[in-house]
Protein backbone atom coordinates (compact mmCIF):
# COMPACT_ATOMS: atom_id res chain seq x y z
CA UNK A 1 0.00 0.00 0.00
CA UNK A 2 1.31 3.35 -1.17
CA UNK A 3 1.39 5.84 2.13
CA UNK A 4 -0.04 9.11 1.98
CA UNK A 5 2.18 11.87 2.01
CA UNK A 6 1.93 15.85 3.09
CA UNK A 7 3.74 18.19 1.20
CA UNK A 8 5.42 20.93 3.17
CA UNK A 9 6.92 24.49 1.65
CA UNK A 10 9.23 25.40 4.70
CA UNK A 11 9.90 28.88 4.83
CA UNK A 12 12.65 30.70 6.76
CA UNK A 13 15.63 33.28 6.85
CA UNK A 14 18.64 31.97 5.12
CA UNK A 15 20.77 32.17 8.09
CA UNK A 16 18.49 29.53 10.42
CA UNK A 17 19.05 27.24 7.47
CA UNK A 18 21.91 24.85 8.48
CA UNK A 19 20.45 23.93 11.92
CA UNK A 20 17.06 23.71 10.71
CA UNK A 21 18.07 20.83 8.34
CA UNK A 22 20.16 19.57 11.30
CA UNK A 23 16.55 19.22 13.17
CA UNK A 24 15.18 17.71 10.27
CA UNK A 25 17.60 15.35 10.32
CA UNK A 26 17.61 14.00 13.68
CA UNK A 27 13.61 13.83 13.29
CA UNK A 28 14.26 11.73 9.96
CA UNK A 29 10.37 11.73 8.80
CA UNK A 30 11.11 14.45 5.82
CA UNK A 31 11.91 14.00 2.45
CA UNK A 32 13.69 16.91 0.90
CA UNK A 33 12.90 17.12 -2.62
CA UNK A 34 16.87 17.18 -3.25
CA UNK A 35 19.25 16.25 -6.16
CA UNK A 36 20.52 12.89 -6.28
CA UNK A 37 24.30 13.94 -8.09
CA UNK A 38 26.63 15.99 -6.73
CA UNK A 39 25.97 19.39 -8.11
CA UNK A 40 29.29 21.27 -6.51
CA UNK A 41 32.54 21.03 -5.60
CA UNK A 42 31.76 20.10 -1.92
CA UNK A 43 29.30 17.25 -2.53
CA UNK A 44 31.91 16.02 -5.52
CA UNK A 45 34.36 15.17 -3.01
CA UNK A 46 31.65 13.56 -0.72
CA UNK A 47 30.40 11.55 -3.56
CA UNK A 48 33.89 10.74 -4.11
CA UNK A 49 35.03 9.44 -0.70
CA UNK A 50 32.03 7.67 -0.55
CA UNK A 51 32.34 5.85 -3.67
CA UNK A 52 36.02 4.95 -2.57
CA UNK A 53 34.75 3.71 0.94
CA UNK A 54 32.20 1.32 -0.81
CA UNK A 55 34.63 0.29 -3.08
CA UNK A 56 36.57 -0.70 -0.30
CA UNK A 57 34.23 -2.43 1.53
CA UNK A 58 33.12 -4.82 -0.73
CA UNK A 59 37.45 -5.91 -1.49
CA UNK A 60 37.59 -6.70 1.81
CA UNK A 61 33.86 -8.87 2.36
CA UNK A 62 35.49 -11.95 1.36
CA UNK A 63 39.29 -10.82 2.92
CA UNK A 64 40.15 -13.12 5.86
CA UNK A 65 40.87 -10.75 9.04
CA UNK A 66 44.21 -10.89 10.80
CA UNK A 67 45.57 -8.62 13.84
CA UNK A 68 46.13 -4.91 12.71
CA UNK A 69 49.40 -2.64 14.07
CA UNK A 70 47.35 0.82 15.34
CA UNK A 71 48.57 3.82 12.37
CA UNK A 72 47.02 6.27 14.18
CA UNK A 73 44.36 8.09 11.96
CA UNK A 74 45.58 6.08 9.01
CA UNK A 75 43.33 6.45 5.54
CA UNK A 76 42.31 2.72 5.65
CA UNK A 77 40.08 2.89 3.15
CA UNK A 78 42.25 4.25 0.26
CA UNK A 79 45.14 2.08 1.78
CA UNK A 80 42.46 -1.02 1.21
CA UNK A 81 41.28 0.05 -2.62
CA UNK A 82 45.85 0.86 -3.31
CA UNK A 83 46.79 -2.20 -2.01
CA UNK A 84 44.29 -4.26 -4.17
CA UNK A 85 44.65 -2.41 -7.17
CA UNK A 86 49.22 -2.84 -6.71
CA UNK A 87 47.96 -6.84 -6.04
CA UNK A 88 45.87 -6.98 -9.07
CA UNK A 89 49.05 -5.37 -11.01
CA UNK A 90 51.79 -7.68 -9.38
CA UNK A 91 49.05 -11.12 -9.76
CA UNK A 92 48.79 -9.58 -13.70
CA UNK A 93 52.86 -9.69 -13.84
CA UNK A 94 52.82 -13.58 -12.63
CA UNK A 95 51.30 -15.76 -15.27
CA UNK A 96 53.42 -13.45 -18.09
CA UNK A 97 56.52 -14.84 -16.08
CA UNK A 98 55.80 -17.97 -15.72
CA UNK A 99 54.59 -18.24 -19.57
CA UNK A 100 58.75 -16.72 -19.89
CA UNK A 101 60.26 -19.45 -17.31
CA UNK A 102 57.98 -22.26 -19.18
CA UNK A 103 59.63 -21.20 -22.53
CA UNK A 104 63.32 -21.02 -20.68
CA UNK A 105 63.16 -24.26 -19.35
CA UNK A 106 64.25 -26.49 -22.28
CA UNK A 107 67.23 -24.26 -22.58
CA UNK A 108 68.69 -24.23 -19.03
CA UNK A 109 71.10 -22.53 -17.61
CA UNK A 110 73.24 -19.69 -19.56
CA UNK A 111 74.85 -16.18 -19.06
CA UNK A 112 74.10 -13.81 -21.63
CA UNK A 113 77.44 -12.02 -21.57
CA UNK A 114 78.88 -15.48 -23.04
CA UNK A 115 76.34 -14.52 -26.15
CA UNK A 116 77.68 -10.93 -26.22
CA UNK A 117 81.11 -12.09 -26.28
CA UNK A 118 80.72 -14.68 -28.60
CA UNK A 119 79.00 -11.76 -31.19
CA UNK A 120 82.23 -9.75 -30.65
CA UNK A 121 83.69 -12.42 -32.55
CA UNK A 122 81.64 -12.69 -35.17
CA UNK A 123 79.96 -15.98 -34.08
CA UNK A 124 76.03 -15.88 -33.58
CA UNK A 125 74.09 -18.50 -31.60
CA UNK A 126 70.47 -19.73 -33.56
CA UNK A 127 67.93 -22.02 -31.62
CA UNK A 128 65.82 -24.33 -32.67
CA UNK A 129 63.69 -27.07 -31.87
CA UNK A 130 62.23 -30.49 -34.09
CA UNK A 131 60.84 -33.57 -33.14
CA UNK A 132 63.97 -35.16 -33.93
CA UNK A 133 67.37 -34.03 -35.29
CA UNK A 134 68.18 -34.90 -38.65
CA UNK A 135 72.35 -36.47 -38.80
CA UNK A 136 73.30 -34.85 -42.05
CA UNK A 137 72.73 -31.25 -39.91
CA UNK A 138 75.48 -32.39 -37.66
CA UNK A 139 77.47 -33.19 -41.01
CA UNK A 140 76.95 -29.99 -42.18
CA UNK A 141 76.70 -27.14 -39.55
CA UNK A 142 77.86 -27.12 -36.05
CA UNK A 143 74.97 -28.00 -33.89
CA UNK A 144 74.92 -28.89 -29.65
CA UNK A 145 71.65 -30.14 -28.44
CA UNK A 146 70.74 -28.65 -25.60
CA UNK A 147 67.78 -30.88 -24.17
CA UNK A 148 65.07 -33.19 -24.88
CA UNK A 149 61.36 -32.66 -23.71
CA UNK A 150 57.94 -33.15 -24.64
CA UNK A 151 58.98 -35.20 -27.56
CA UNK A 152 61.27 -32.27 -28.93
CA UNK A 153 64.73 -31.61 -29.22
CA UNK A 154 65.97 -28.08 -28.54
CA UNK A 155 69.50 -27.76 -29.65
CA UNK A 156 71.61 -24.10 -31.06
CA UNK A 157 73.48 -23.86 -34.00
CA UNK A 158 76.77 -21.92 -34.52
CA UNK A 159 77.13 -19.80 -37.53
CA UNK A 160 80.21 -17.40 -38.48
CA UNK A 161 79.02 -15.87 -41.47
CA UNK A 162 75.74 -13.65 -42.82
CA UNK A 163 75.07 -16.65 -45.55
CA UNK A 164 73.53 -18.34 -43.01
CA UNK A 165 70.85 -20.60 -43.67
CA UNK A 166 68.49 -24.00 -41.99
CA UNK A 167 65.65 -25.66 -42.99
CA UNK A 168 63.86 -25.06 -39.77
CA UNK A 169 62.35 -21.60 -38.57
CA UNK A 170 64.60 -20.14 -35.77
CA UNK A 171 62.83 -19.64 -32.65
CA UNK A 172 63.62 -15.80 -30.53
CA UNK A 173 66.72 -15.72 -28.62
CA UNK A 174 66.03 -16.66 -24.88
CA UNK A 175 66.16 -12.64 -22.74
CA UNK A 176 66.87 -14.39 -19.62
CA UNK A 177 68.79 -17.19 -17.78
CA UNK A 178 65.58 -19.44 -15.88
CA UNK A 179 67.21 -20.04 -12.59
CA UNK A 180 67.49 -15.72 -12.36
CA UNK A 181 63.47 -15.70 -13.79
CA UNK A 182 62.96 -18.32 -11.49
CA UNK A 183 63.99 -15.87 -8.33
CA UNK A 184 62.26 -12.91 -9.70
CA UNK A 185 58.86 -14.90 -9.89
CA UNK A 186 59.60 -16.06 -6.49
CA UNK A 187 59.82 -12.23 -5.12
CA UNK A 188 57.17 -11.10 -6.55
CA UNK A 189 54.83 -14.26 -5.03
CA UNK A 190 56.53 -12.80 -1.86
CA UNK A 191 55.49 -9.18 -2.40
CA UNK A 192 51.88 -10.59 -3.62
CA UNK A 193 51.75 -12.73 -0.42
CA UNK A 194 52.87 -9.51 1.29
CA UNK A 195 49.57 -7.37 -0.09
CA UNK A 196 47.56 -9.96 0.98
CA UNK A 197 48.73 -10.23 4.22
CA UNK A 198 48.30 -6.39 4.94
CA UNK A 199 44.72 -6.69 3.17
CA UNK A 200 44.08 -8.95 6.01
CA UNK A 201 44.85 -6.63 8.65
CA UNK A 202 43.04 -3.93 7.12
CA UNK A 203 39.77 -6.16 7.42
CA UNK A 204 39.78 -5.17 10.89
CA UNK A 205 39.11 -2.09 10.03
CA UNK A 206 35.87 -2.63 8.43
CA UNK A 207 33.81 -1.48 11.23
CA UNK A 208 35.84 1.79 10.76
CA UNK A 209 35.03 1.97 6.98
CA UNK A 210 31.47 1.81 7.24
CA UNK A 211 31.07 4.16 10.22
CA UNK A 212 32.82 6.95 7.97
CA UNK A 213 30.62 5.99 4.73
CA UNK A 214 27.41 6.07 6.59
CA UNK A 215 29.37 9.62 8.13
CA UNK A 216 29.75 10.55 4.66
CA UNK A 217 26.58 10.12 3.07
CA UNK A 218 25.01 11.83 5.55
CA UNK A 219 26.63 14.90 4.96
CA UNK A 220 26.39 14.42 1.52
CA UNK A 221 22.59 14.10 2.03
CA UNK A 222 22.67 17.36 4.31
CA UNK A 223 24.77 19.00 1.54
CA UNK A 224 22.34 18.47 -1.17
CA UNK A 225 19.50 19.48 1.20
CA UNK A 226 21.04 22.52 1.66
CA UNK A 227 21.79 23.42 -1.63
CA UNK A 228 18.83 22.28 -3.12
CA UNK A 229 16.61 25.61 -1.43
CA UNK A 230 15.54 28.38 -3.29
CA UNK A 231 16.67 31.89 -2.19
CA UNK A 232 14.31 34.37 -2.30
CA UNK A 233 14.10 38.38 -0.89
CA UNK A 234 17.73 38.83 -1.97
CA UNK A 235 19.08 35.61 -0.26
CA UNK A 236 17.26 36.85 2.89
CA UNK A 237 14.67 34.04 3.02
CA UNK A 238 14.86 30.45 1.65
CA UNK A 239 12.15 28.14 0.45
CA UNK A 240 12.42 24.24 0.66
CA UNK A 241 10.59 21.52 -0.61
CA UNK A 242 9.51 18.23 1.52
CA UNK A 243 7.59 15.47 2.03
CA UNK A 244 7.03 13.29 5.08
CA UNK A 245 4.03 10.54 5.65
CA UNK A 246 0.53 11.43 6.83
CA UNK A 247 0.92 9.17 9.91
CA UNK A 248 4.25 11.71 10.90
CA UNK A 249 2.39 14.86 11.25
CA UNK A 250 1.76 15.15 14.64
CA UNK A 251 5.27 14.96 15.60
CA UNK A 252 6.55 17.18 12.45
CA UNK A 253 4.45 19.67 13.47
CA UNK A 254 5.28 19.93 17.36
CA UNK A 255 9.01 20.45 16.18
CA UNK A 256 7.98 23.22 13.35
CA UNK A 257 6.22 24.91 16.27
CA UNK A 258 8.72 24.34 18.59
CA UNK A 259 11.46 25.82 16.31
CA UNK A 260 9.00 28.86 15.19
CA UNK A 261 9.20 27.51 11.74
CA UNK A 262 6.52 29.05 9.10
CA UNK A 263 5.67 26.26 6.36
CA UNK A 264 2.55 25.71 4.23
CA UNK A 265 0.90 22.68 4.73
CA UNK A 266 -1.33 20.60 1.91
CA UNK A 267 -2.26 17.20 1.06
CA UNK A 268 0.45 15.99 -1.73
CA UNK A 269 -0.43 15.43 -5.00
CA UNK A 270 0.38 13.47 -8.09
CA UNK A 271 1.36 16.96 -9.89
CA UNK A 272 4.12 16.93 -6.91
CA UNK A 273 5.68 14.20 -7.59
CA UNK A 274 6.04 12.55 -3.84
CA UNK A 275 8.67 10.02 -3.01
CA UNK A 276 7.01 6.43 -2.02
CA UNK A 277 6.56 4.94 0.94
CA UNK A 278 5.42 1.14 0.98
CA UNK A 279 3.65 0.29 3.65
CA UNK A 280 2.50 -3.61 3.96
CA UNK A 281 2.02 -6.67 6.71
CA UNK A 282 5.56 -8.36 7.50
CA UNK A 283 4.88 -10.82 5.18
CA UNK A 284 4.70 -8.49 1.90
CA UNK A 285 7.04 -5.78 2.85
CA UNK A 286 9.26 -9.35 2.00
CA UNK A 287 8.96 -8.90 -1.24
CA UNK A 288 9.42 -5.34 -1.76
CA UNK A 289 12.73 -5.67 -2.74
CA UNK A 290 11.28 -7.26 -5.93
CA UNK A 291 9.14 -4.62 -6.52
CA UNK A 292 11.98 -2.08 -6.35
CA UNK A 293 13.78 -4.37 -8.95
CA UNK A 294 10.96 -3.02 -11.16
CA UNK A 295 10.10 0.51 -9.73
CA UNK A 296 7.77 1.95 -7.50
CA UNK A 297 4.50 2.62 -8.59
CA UNK A 298 3.56 6.55 -8.92
CA UNK A 299 1.43 8.11 -5.94
CA UNK A 300 -1.88 7.38 -7.99
CA UNK A 301 -0.84 3.76 -8.43
CA UNK A 302 -1.62 0.63 -6.94
CA UNK A 303 1.19 -1.46 -4.73
CA UNK A 304 1.71 -4.50 -6.49
CA UNK A 305 3.78 -5.92 -3.86
CA UNK A 306 0.53 -7.62 -2.20
CA UNK A 307 0.38 -9.26 -5.56
CA UNK A 308 3.71 -10.14 -6.32
CA UNK A 309 3.91 -11.88 -2.93
CA UNK A 310 1.09 -14.70 -3.78
CA UNK A 311 1.99 -14.84 -7.04
CA UNK A 312 6.00 -14.98 -7.04
CA UNK A 313 5.51 -17.27 -4.16
CA UNK A 314 2.78 -19.67 -5.91
CA UNK A 315 5.57 -19.17 -9.31
CA UNK A 316 8.39 -19.83 -7.67
CA UNK A 317 7.07 -23.24 -5.72
CA UNK A 318 5.37 -24.36 -8.99
CA UNK A 319 8.88 -24.40 -10.55
CA UNK A 320 10.89 -26.02 -7.87
CA UNK A 321 7.87 -28.28 -7.85
CA UNK A 322 9.69 -30.45 -5.46
CA UNK A 323 8.93 -30.80 -1.58
CA UNK A 324 12.28 -32.46 -0.61
CA UNK A 325 14.30 -29.15 -2.43
CA UNK A 326 11.86 -27.05 -0.39
CA UNK A 327 12.93 -28.27 3.05
CA UNK A 328 17.03 -27.74 1.27
CA UNK A 329 15.65 -23.81 0.62
CA UNK A 330 14.20 -23.98 4.76
CA UNK A 331 17.64 -25.32 6.04
CA UNK A 332 20.08 -23.49 4.19
CA UNK A 333 17.94 -20.06 4.57
CA UNK A 334 18.29 -20.98 8.22
CA UNK A 335 21.53 -21.40 8.64
CA UNK A 336 23.08 -18.93 6.26
CA UNK A 337 21.00 -16.47 7.87
CA UNK A 338 23.65 -13.81 9.20
CA UNK A 339 25.16 -13.89 5.40
CA UNK A 340 22.04 -13.73 3.99
CA UNK A 341 20.45 -10.92 5.64
CA UNK A 342 17.02 -9.27 5.41
CA UNK A 343 16.76 -12.50 2.72
CA UNK A 344 16.51 -14.85 4.98
CA UNK A 345 12.85 -14.62 5.66
CA UNK A 346 11.90 -14.65 2.03
CA UNK A 347 14.29 -18.03 1.82
CA UNK A 348 12.55 -19.27 3.99
CA UNK A 349 9.06 -18.36 3.39
CA UNK A 350 9.54 -19.68 -0.64
CA UNK A 351 11.21 -22.82 0.85
CA UNK A 352 7.74 -23.54 2.99
CA UNK A 353 5.60 -22.78 -0.76
CA UNK A 354 8.05 -25.36 -2.26
CA UNK A 355 7.74 -27.74 0.17
CA UNK A 356 3.49 -27.89 0.33
CA UNK A 357 3.17 -27.76 -3.38
CA UNK A 358 6.04 -30.40 -3.78
CA UNK A 359 3.23 -32.39 -1.46
CA UNK A 360 0.55 -31.63 -3.45
CA UNK A 361 3.09 -32.60 -6.78
CA UNK A 362 3.67 -35.85 -4.53
CA UNK A 363 7.37 -35.37 -5.30
CA UNK A 364 10.27 -35.91 -3.55
CA UNK A 365 13.80 -35.63 -4.43
CA UNK A 366 12.19 -36.61 -7.66
CA UNK A 367 10.70 -39.24 -6.26
CA UNK A 368 6.96 -39.93 -6.77
CA UNK A 369 5.22 -40.17 -3.28
CA UNK A 370 1.95 -41.91 -4.98
CA UNK A 371 4.48 -45.03 -5.05
CA UNK A 372 4.99 -45.21 -1.28
CA UNK A 373 3.03 -48.25 0.07
CA UNK A 374 3.40 -47.05 3.23
CA UNK A 375 1.74 -43.23 2.88
CA UNK A 376 -1.79 -43.37 3.84
CA UNK A 377 -4.72 -43.55 1.13
CA UNK A 378 -6.28 -40.45 2.61
CA UNK A 379 -2.88 -38.38 2.59
CA UNK A 380 -2.80 -39.52 -1.04
CA UNK A 381 -5.81 -37.93 -2.46
CA UNK A 382 -5.40 -34.37 -1.31
CA UNK A 383 -2.43 -34.76 -3.60
CA UNK A 384 -2.98 -33.10 -7.36
CA UNK A 385 -3.85 -36.48 -9.73
CA UNK A 386 -1.39 -36.90 -12.74
CA UNK A 387 -4.65 -36.78 -15.23
CA UNK A 388 -6.82 -33.67 -15.73
CA UNK A 389 -8.90 -34.12 -18.81
CA UNK A 390 -6.48 -36.52 -20.27
CA UNK A 391 -3.74 -33.65 -19.80
CA UNK A 392 -0.85 -33.71 -17.37
CA UNK A 393 -2.38 -32.18 -14.15
CA UNK A 394 1.09 -30.01 -13.44
CA UNK A 395 0.31 -28.20 -16.86
CA UNK A 396 -3.14 -27.77 -16.92
CA UNK A 397 -2.94 -25.83 -13.04
CA UNK A 398 -0.24 -23.80 -14.40
CA UNK A 399 -2.21 -22.82 -17.57
CA UNK A 400 -5.49 -21.90 -15.16
CA UNK A 401 -3.14 -20.03 -12.32
CA UNK A 402 -2.13 -17.92 -16.10
CA UNK A 403 -5.17 -17.30 -16.83
CA UNK A 404 -6.24 -16.23 -12.93
CA UNK A 405 -3.49 -13.96 -12.59
CA UNK A 406 -4.41 -12.41 -16.19
CA UNK A 407 -7.84 -11.76 -15.33
CA UNK A 408 -7.01 -10.11 -11.91
CA UNK A 409 -4.58 -7.96 -13.34
CA UNK A 410 -7.31 -6.96 -15.87
CA UNK A 411 -9.56 -6.14 -13.17
CA UNK A 412 -7.15 -4.37 -11.50
CA UNK A 413 -6.40 -2.42 -14.15
CA UNK A 414 -10.12 -1.60 -14.97
CA UNK A 415 -10.34 -0.40 -11.05
CA UNK A 416 -7.17 1.88 -11.19
CA UNK A 417 -8.28 3.13 -14.62
CA UNK A 418 -11.97 4.55 -13.09
CA UNK A 419 -10.47 5.96 -9.98
CA UNK A 420 -7.73 7.65 -11.99
CA UNK A 421 -10.02 8.89 -14.80
CA UNK A 422 -13.71 8.71 -14.23
CA UNK A 423 -15.84 5.83 -14.97
CA UNK A 424 -17.06 7.20 -18.35
CA UNK A 425 -13.39 7.55 -19.52
CA UNK A 426 -12.79 3.90 -18.59
CA UNK A 427 -15.35 2.00 -20.48
CA UNK A 428 -13.31 0.68 -23.01
CA UNK A 429 -11.16 -0.99 -20.38
CA UNK A 430 -14.14 -1.98 -18.94
CA UNK A 431 -15.53 -3.59 -21.95
CA UNK A 432 -12.44 -5.93 -22.16
CA UNK A 433 -12.26 -6.40 -18.40
CA UNK A 434 -16.37 -7.76 -18.89
CA UNK A 435 -15.58 -9.79 -22.44
CA UNK A 436 -12.57 -11.73 -21.02
CA UNK A 437 -12.92 -11.96 -17.24
CA UNK A 438 -16.34 -12.55 -17.51
CA UNK A 439 -16.11 -15.30 -20.42
CA UNK A 440 -13.37 -16.97 -18.30
CA UNK A 441 -15.76 -17.56 -15.15
CA UNK A 442 -18.58 -17.89 -17.23
CA UNK A 443 -17.01 -20.72 -19.24
CA UNK A 444 -15.43 -22.39 -16.23
CA UNK A 445 -19.20 -22.10 -14.22
CA UNK A 446 -20.53 -24.12 -17.67
CA UNK A 447 -17.77 -26.52 -17.43
CA UNK A 448 -18.28 -27.39 -14.27
CA UNK A 449 -22.48 -28.02 -15.08
CA UNK A 450 -23.64 -25.45 -12.56
CA UNK A 451 -25.07 -23.40 -15.28
CA UNK A 452 -27.25 -24.98 -18.16
CA UNK A 453 -26.61 -24.21 -21.72
CA UNK A 454 -29.52 -22.25 -22.28
CA UNK A 455 -28.50 -19.66 -19.15
CA UNK A 456 -24.84 -19.52 -20.71
CA UNK A 457 -25.47 -18.65 -24.10
CA UNK A 458 -28.05 -15.71 -23.20
CA UNK A 459 -25.24 -14.66 -20.72
CA UNK A 460 -22.30 -14.42 -23.07
CA UNK A 461 -24.61 -12.49 -25.66
CA UNK A 462 -25.27 -9.66 -23.15
CA UNK A 463 -21.66 -9.73 -21.83
CA UNK A 464 -20.47 -9.77 -25.73
CA UNK A 465 -22.93 -6.43 -26.27
CA UNK A 466 -21.91 -4.54 -23.63
CA UNK A 467 -18.31 -5.16 -24.40
CA UNK A 468 -18.65 -4.45 -27.49
CA UNK A 469 -20.68 -1.40 -26.91
CA UNK A 470 -17.46 -0.22 -24.67
CA UNK A 471 -14.27 -1.65 -27.16
CA UNK A 472 -15.93 -0.13 -30.38
CA UNK A 473 -18.04 2.68 -29.10
CA UNK A 474 -17.04 4.18 -26.09
CA UNK A 475 -13.53 3.85 -25.51
CA UNK A 476 -13.13 7.27 -25.79
CA UNK A 477 -16.22 9.06 -25.72
CA UNK A 478 -14.09 12.79 -26.85
CA UNK A 479 -13.09 11.07 -30.27
CA UNK A 480 -15.53 10.75 -34.03
CA UNK A 481 -16.89 7.33 -33.20
CA UNK A 482 -16.19 5.97 -36.83
CA UNK A 483 -12.23 6.43 -35.27
CA UNK A 484 -13.42 4.85 -32.14
CA UNK A 485 -14.19 1.70 -34.13
CA UNK A 486 -11.07 1.84 -36.00
CA UNK A 487 -9.07 1.71 -32.51
CA UNK A 488 -11.57 -1.02 -31.26
CA UNK A 489 -10.48 -3.01 -33.90
CA UNK A 490 -6.91 -3.16 -34.10
CA UNK A 491 -6.69 -3.17 -30.21
CA UNK A 492 -8.64 -6.25 -30.53
CA UNK A 493 -6.11 -8.01 -32.91
CA UNK A 494 -3.56 -7.07 -30.35
CA UNK A 495 -5.49 -8.30 -27.27
CA UNK A 496 -6.18 -11.65 -29.18
CA UNK A 497 -2.99 -12.31 -30.47
CA UNK A 498 -0.89 -10.67 -27.11
CA UNK A 499 -3.48 -12.57 -24.46
CA UNK A 500 -2.64 -15.87 -26.25
CA UNK A 501 0.91 -15.69 -25.93
CA UNK A 502 0.55 -14.14 -22.11
CA UNK A 503 -1.57 -17.68 -21.03
CA UNK A 504 0.95 -19.72 -23.18
CA UNK A 505 4.16 -18.23 -21.00
CA UNK A 506 2.83 -19.43 -18.18
CA UNK A 507 4.08 -23.22 -19.37
CA UNK A 508 7.01 -22.21 -18.34
CA UNK A 509 6.20 -22.91 -14.92
CA UNK A 510 5.43 -26.56 -15.73
CA UNK A 511 8.19 -26.94 -17.87
CA UNK A 512 10.58 -25.83 -15.51
CA UNK A 513 9.19 -28.19 -12.64
CA UNK A 514 9.07 -31.02 -15.23
CA UNK A 515 12.92 -30.23 -16.35
CA UNK A 516 14.18 -30.26 -12.47
CA UNK A 517 12.44 -33.75 -11.68
CA UNK A 518 13.53 -35.48 -14.47
CA UNK A 519 17.15 -33.86 -13.96
CA UNK A 520 16.67 -35.60 -10.39
CA UNK A 521 15.51 -38.78 -11.05
CA UNK A 522 18.20 -39.50 -13.64
CA UNK A 523 20.69 -38.56 -11.05
CA UNK A 524 18.72 -41.03 -9.00
CA UNK A 525 18.82 -43.60 -11.44
CA UNK A 526 22.48 -43.41 -11.51
CA UNK A 527 22.94 -43.32 -7.95
CA UNK A 528 20.68 -46.81 -7.87
CA UNK A 529 23.01 -48.25 -10.77
CA UNK A 530 26.13 -47.32 -8.58
CA UNK A 531 24.68 -48.96 -5.85
CA UNK A 532 24.52 -52.64 -7.17
CA UNK A 533 24.06 -55.16 -4.69
CA UNK A 534 25.67 -52.62 -1.77
CA UNK A 535 28.67 -52.59 -0.38
CA UNK A 536 30.64 -49.72 -1.74
CA UNK A 537 28.39 -49.10 -3.95
CA UNK A 538 26.60 -47.10 -0.94
CA UNK A 539 29.55 -44.88 -0.92
CA UNK A 540 28.86 -44.28 -4.39
CA UNK A 541 25.66 -43.78 -4.11
CA UNK A 542 25.57 -41.49 -1.83
CA UNK A 543 27.96 -38.89 -3.15
CA UNK A 544 26.10 -39.25 -6.99
CA UNK A 545 22.69 -38.31 -5.42
CA UNK A 546 23.90 -35.90 -3.07
CA UNK A 547 26.17 -34.30 -5.75
CA UNK A 548 23.61 -34.28 -8.18
CA UNK A 549 20.27 -33.15 -6.14
CA UNK A 550 22.58 -30.04 -4.88
CA UNK A 551 23.54 -29.20 -8.77
CA UNK A 552 20.24 -29.66 -9.40
CA UNK A 553 19.14 -27.62 -6.69
CA UNK A 554 20.99 -24.66 -7.56
CA UNK A 555 19.83 -24.79 -10.88
CA UNK A 556 15.99 -24.69 -10.30
CA UNK A 557 16.32 -22.05 -7.70
CA UNK A 558 17.85 -19.53 -10.26
CA UNK A 559 14.95 -20.71 -13.08
CA UNK A 560 12.26 -20.66 -10.25
CA UNK A 561 13.75 -16.81 -9.65
CA UNK A 562 14.30 -15.44 -13.08
CA UNK A 563 10.91 -17.11 -15.04
CA UNK A 564 8.51 -15.96 -12.44
CA UNK A 565 10.01 -12.59 -11.65
CA UNK A 566 9.22 -12.39 -15.72
CA UNK A 567 5.43 -13.15 -15.41
CA UNK A 568 4.67 -10.66 -12.52
CA UNK A 569 7.03 -7.87 -14.13
CA UNK A 570 5.72 -8.64 -17.99
CA UNK A 571 2.44 -10.62 -17.92
CA UNK A 572 0.90 -9.08 -15.28
CA UNK A 573 1.75 -5.83 -15.31
CA UNK A 574 1.30 -5.44 -18.75
CA UNK A 575 -2.26 -5.97 -18.11
CA UNK A 576 -2.70 -4.20 -14.89
CA UNK A 577 -1.40 -0.81 -16.83
CA UNK A 578 1.73 -0.93 -13.97
CA UNK A 579 4.20 1.96 -14.84
CA UNK A 580 6.58 1.84 -11.96
CA UNK A 581 8.18 4.82 -12.35
CA UNK A 582 7.52 6.31 -8.71
CA UNK A 583 10.71 7.64 -6.51
CA UNK A 584 11.64 5.87 -3.13
CA UNK A 585 11.21 7.41 0.17
CA UNK A 586 14.20 9.06 1.23
CA UNK A 587 13.94 10.95 4.65
CA UNK A 588 17.02 12.94 5.47
CA UNK A 589 17.98 11.20 8.06
CA UNK A 590 21.43 11.62 10.41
Amino acid sequence: MVTEMTKYDFILMSGDMDAFLEKLQSIGVVDITRSTKPVDDHSEKLSSRAGVLRKALALLKNVTPAEFAEKGNADYASDVVETVAEMETLQARLPVLQKEADDLVPWGRFDKASFDKLKEQGLKLHFYKAKAIDPDWKEQYALSEISNLGGYSYFVVVSDSDDYDFPLKELPAPEKDYLALEKEIAALQDDIAKKESHLAELKCREAAIQKELDKTLSKLDLHLAHVSGEKAAEDYITVFEGFAPKENEAALHDMLEQENVFCLVDKAQVDDNPPIKLKNNKFVSMFELLTDMYGRPKYDEFDPTVFISIFFMLFFAFCMGDAGYGLVLILASLGLKKVLGKIAPLGITLGIATTVVGFLFHTFFSVDMLTWSWLPEGVKRIMLPSQIAGYDGTMVLALLVGIVHICLAMIVKTYQSTKVKGFANSLGTWGWTLLIVGGVIVGGLALMGVMDKALTKWIIIVLGSLSALGIFFLNDLKRNPLLNFGSGLWETYNTATGLLGDVLSYLRLYALGLAGAKLGEAFNAIGLQALGDGGFGWVAFILIVVIGHTLNVAMCVLGAFVHPLRLNFLEFFKNSGYEGTGRKYEPLKS
